[in-house]
């Protein structure tokens, strides 16, 4: 289970999702048989649960969120907010997630049946204040910003590797970039670094997490197929993350 929270108006919903979200999903009943609708129930109820929570708190906070779960030969990738996820496959970039931004036309409908609205300010954003259109948390917004995953699900077989970041990323960076700057890096970490550079580099003026996650390595003839081999974690996950924002 890859997760990356991205906070905003402090830090305590991040906080939450990361104590719960996964803990909330792996206990659903139907995690197994039917993992999406338990994605999907898991996601609303977490909500609803930390909104219980923050009833004591004046400040509003939210977090977006970004997940990807390996479930044998296949990749299900679940997305509230503008986090994203992108694989490479045979050197092309494939997106695995779609920003949930308030200009995206099913968004704004979304929002706007649901008696909402959106005005520019400096950028799109709900009822003037959120610049995402779903996201855990903010209180001061339901039913306008919610917390409904969308799904997209991937074969395994054919990807070298993915790539999960925040939006201080993907600002200034195209998915076929970011996967062009570090198709031939085989270190992880190093992957997510050099990333990260690349963004600060091109004025990016976010904190910004990511994550890369190769699978290509695992398909070497001489990588060993024994994760006991005290190399195993190269083929797994590694993380470069700086500190989440707060907005």
């Amino acid at each position: 289970f890859l997760f990356i929270p991205l906070g905003h108006g402090g830090s305590r919903t991040a906080e939450y999702l990361k104590n719960n979200l996964f803990k909330n999903l792996s206990s659903h009943p139907d995690f197994i048989k039917d993992t999406k609708t338990a994605i999907v129930e898991a996601f609303k109820q977490t909500d609803v649960d930390y909104l219980n929570e923050e009833k004591g708190h004046q400040r509003d906070a939210g977090s977006t969120a970004s997940t990807a779960m390996l479930l044998g030969d296949r990749i299900l990738v679940a997305n509230v907010g503008d986090s994203r996820v992108v694989a490479c496959r045979a050197g092309s970039a494939v997106p695995l997630s779609i920003d949930h931004k308030p200009d995206r036309s099913d968004e704004r409908k979304r929002i706007e049946k649901a008696g909402g609205f959106i005005i520019w300010a400096g950028t799109w954003r709900v009822g003037g204040v959120l610049a995402v259109s779903r996201a855990f948390g903010d209180k001061l917004l339901k039913p306008y910003v919610v917390a409904d995953p969308e799904i997209q699900e991937e074969e395994i077989d054919g990807v070298d590797f993915i790539i999960i970041a925040s939006d201080g990323l993907w600002n200034v960076i195209s998915n076929k970039e970011a996967v062009s700057l570090v198709q031939n890096i085989t270190d992880a970490e190093v992957a997510s670094r050099e990333l990260i550079k690349e963004a600060y580099a091109r004025g990016s003026s976010d904190n910004i997490t990511c994550v890369v996650v190769r699978f290509d390595l695992l398909k070497l003839p001489n990588w060993p197929n024994n994760p006991n081999h005290p190399n195993w974690n190269l083929g797994t996950v590694e993380v470069f993350m700086l500190k989440p924002r707060n907005m």
